[in-house]
């Protein structure tokens, strides 16, 4: 009866595991498909909560007609307008003036040298909703034509938010295909196999469509916000972090098959040999992107718990879906390389040992030039562009951009994007006088009035984010006492300021985190100082090549202010996965008895090939989102990619291996492992080598 017990309950559980995730996602099926209609990609929504230009843009909801979106018509002829291009514009201003509710009537202005005229238009119609705003800037593109020669661009605060609004909407479908495409072609070539790559990605297709229901709960529930790049980099970490669970399984999979006759029961074995090293490394990494909550600006903060989502998502389905299926499919699911019970893997020549032997020989050599290397690498921080500006955000100029240039050109004595004061309406009066006498304002005009408040609308005499408005700005925000400062130019400071302080609050909590779950898991203080330290070194370099590349190879003008600290979590967050794998297992050869130097070199033989295909694959994934039109993603997949290849190829295999022979049992304190053995040593049980990965 026993055994037939047991036979039932191994043809049951697979399939009762894959009926729930079949009842789970059908349940989160109605919520997946409305994550994009709470996506919000408005400055408001990536501003700091406290910012001035956050409070300009909520009091702003709150005048007559709420928030305006703010545009410039630009009319330019290289030669010189003529009386018929200034006709024309007229004529279209008038159509614009007459289809929409504008805030004021449209006033044109020349240029000094004749070539360009400018027609500020502001209107409340859309308020807060997107696709209203981009109906409005797109029927005022309709209107406003080119024509014989005549350039005419819609540019302004509102064309721009259009503008990056369809780009973050047109990435959701090539960033999902081109990921999985990307997995897909690395998974056949580390599988060798025509079947098995299809079962991973398709799980971690599956944990993607999870956590898109997830995270939609979550902003229902708990008003988390969700954005396009946030989304994005859930998605990533769905296929890059479960797919490296996945290899791991797998990996350990295939070798418990040629000991143990039943699937069922190899898998099972799997999991207990792997399961715990996949739970901690996932725990790492949600830690780490939950540290985010303690920053300052919307967008990191709501990215930490979608980070988080896609990793737990990714964690679940890879240690129950995955398992399930892979049962039910049986062993030939690795054909044509079936491994057969009572075989024994292919023996050959690992790369990984080469690489130990050469960091055991001389582990003082090969631990300082790597401390060198990493060093020179990231003395190229330094040559990182300044802080990028709204108009070099994306890598194709759009029409908003064009407009922006041609004004700046055509413009220079003057401000052409006008910066938002709010102001108590009882001194709206001495509150106007006061702004037309700051140094650096070239006019003021007094605009809506609700609530309380009074806004008035400023222009600078130089140009849109440049060192001279920015110092308008911060004098104003100096001199008005109880009002608000805000507007395109003032965001960009906000978001510059507010980004600056959260590295100084979110990288401690970061280190602070990871370092304390690696001294509970390993039992020492030494050993997880090394990951941490090396984690922090790899940041550093990655940062160091991307200021070698963005400005001299990439072209790009700028670096986006959240660069440093989203590329550090990631990377300190997802880096430590590797070192958990590479010094759990150290441990565990330390507790059978070996020696601490030969403990690491056998670590490294056994869990190199696995750390290099996982560390290749979740490069790969967020190197696609350097193929993305816009800046700020290319400079983070950039950074992220190389900095995990870093890890994977130079830190894990030299640097941390040469660290821990060097150090001997010293690695393992204050623990008993950092304690000479009393009595004989024990003898030393041979560890069961994984079945190879090719790299």
């Amino acid at each position: 009866m026993g055994a037939a017990r047991t036979s039932t309950r191994r043809r049951a559980v697979p399939w009762l595991v894959l009926g729930l995730w079949i009842a789970v996602l059908a349940l989160a099926s109605p919520f997946a498909s409305k994550l994009a209609d709470v996506q919000r990609d408005r400055a408001v929504d990536y501003l700091p909560a406290g910012a001035d230009s956050t409070q300009v843009a909520r009091i702003e909801d709150r005048l007559p007609g709420g928030e305006a979106t703010e545009m410039v018509v630009v009319y330019h002829r290289d030669s010189g307008l003529t009386a018929a291009d200034r006709a024309t514009a007229a004529r279209q201003i008038e159509r614009i003036a007459g289809a929409h509710r504008l805030t004021d009537e449209p006033r044109g202005i020349p240029s000094r040298d004749g070539t360009t005229l400018m027609y500020p238009v502001a209107s409340t119609e859309p308020g807060q909703d997107e696709k209203a705003r981009d109906a409005l800037v797109g029927d005022v593109r309709d209107i406003a034509r080119d024509g014989d020669g005549l350039n005419v661009d819609v540019g302004g605060s509102g064309a721009l938010a259009t503008d990056a609004a369809e780009v973050y909407n047109s990435l959701d479908g090539p960033l999902l295909y081109t990921t999985a495409a990307v997995v897909a072609l690395l998974l056949i070539l580390i599988y060798r196999s025509p079947f098995l790559w299809l079962v991973p990605l398709a799980v971690a297709g599956m944990a993607d469509y999870l956590s898109m229901g997830v995270a939609y709960g979550l902003n229902q529930g708990f008003g988390t916000s969700v954005s396009g790049q946030s989304s994005g980099i859930m998605t990533i970490l769905v296929f890059g972090a479960g797919t490296d669970y996945a290899l791991l399984l797998v990996s350990r999979y295939r070798e418990e098959l040629r000991r143990i006759e039943r699937p069922y029961d190899a898998m099972v074995a799997a999991l207990k040999g792997c399961g715990p090293a996949v739970l901690a490394s996932s725990g790492t990494v949600a830690a780490g992107l939950l540290c985010l909550l303690a920053a300052d600006l919307n967008s990191s903060r709501g990215m930490g718990p979608l980070g988080t989502v896609g990793v737990l998502c990714a964690l679940a389905a890879m240690l129950t879906l995955l398992p399930a299926i892979l049962v039910l499919l049986g062993r030939r699911v690795f054909w044509p390389l079936v491994p057969r019970h009572g075989s024994t893997a292919k023996a050959r020549r690992s790369l990984f040992t080469a690489m130990g032997s050469s960091a055991g020989r001389r582990p003082l050599t090969v631990l300082a030039a790597g401390a060198v290397l990493l060093g020179a690498l990231a003395l190229g921080a330094f040559n990182l562009p300044g802080s990028l500006k709204q108009e070099d955000s994306f890598t194709s100029k759009p029409d908003a951009v064009a407009a922006m240039e041609t004004l700046a050109a055509a413009y220079p004595e003057r401000g052409t994007q006008p910066i938002s004061v709010i102001t108590p309406q009882e001194r709206a009066e001495a509150t106007l006088a006061s702004i037309r006498a700051t140094r650096g304002v070239d006019s003021a005009q007094e605009g809506r009035t609700g609530d309380g408040w009074t806004e008035i609308s400023v222009l600078a005499t130089a140009p849109p984010q440049s060192a001279g408005e920015t110092a308008t700005i911060e004098a104003l925000r100096d001199k008005l006492d109880g009002s608000y400062v805000g507007g395109a130019s003032a965001e960009q400071i906000d978001l510059k300021d507010t980004n600056a302080r959260d590295r100084l609050v979110v990288v401690p909590i970061v280190l602070l985190s990871v370092l304390l779950i690696l001294v509970a898991l390993l039992r020492s203080i030494v050993a997880p100082l090394i990951l941490v330290a090396a984690v922090v070194a790899v940041w550093g370099a990655a940062l160091g090549i991307g200021g070698l590349v963005f400005g001299p190879l990439f072209g790009f003008d700028g670096t986006d202010p959240g660069l440093g600290l989203l590329s550090f979590v990631f990377l300190v967050a997802l880096g430590v996965d590797y070192g958990i794998f590479l010094m759990h297992r150290m441990r565990e050869e330390c507790l059978n008895g070996a020696e601490p130097a030969t403990a690491a070199l056998t670590a490294l033989r056994t869990t190199g090939g696995v750390i290099a295909s996982a560390g290749l694959v979740l490069a790969a994934t967020f190197a696609v989102l350097t193929s993305m039109p816009l800046v700020p993603l290319v400079e983070l997949g950039f950074v992220i990619a190389v900095g995990v290849l870093l890890d994977t190829f130079l830190v894990r295999t030299y640097l941390v291996t040469s660290a821990s022979v060097a150090l001997g049992r010293r690695v393992w304190w204050p623990g008993r492992l950092s304690r000479e053995p009393e009595g004989p040593p024990r003898p030393s049980v041979p560890p069961k080598e994984p079945e190879p990965v090719a790299v």
